[in-house]
């Protein structure tokens, strides 16, 4: 796959993103279980990491979807 074609797809996963509330919050929730399931395979566990299992994943989405042609 050329480097042109890695940004096309990734900039129409990041429109996806953007466009659907839906199809967002479905990426930001598997990413949250991900960082959840292996903070508690570490043995990791505290009663906000759910919480912040979620601000984290919303972190990693913002930056992917920032808009750095503008910035």
């Amino acid at each position: 796959m050329s480097e042109n074609e890695v940004a096309k797809a990734v900039k129409t996963l990041v429109s996806a993103l953007n466009d659907d509330k839906a199809y967002r919050y479905s990426w930001q929730s598997n990413i949250a279980m991900a960082f959840s399931d292996a903070c508690v395979q570490a043995g990791v566990m505290f009663p906000q990491l759910h919480d912040v299992s979620n601000k984290a994943a919303d972190s990693f989405l913002r930056i992917l979807c920032r808009d750095i042609e503008n910035e």
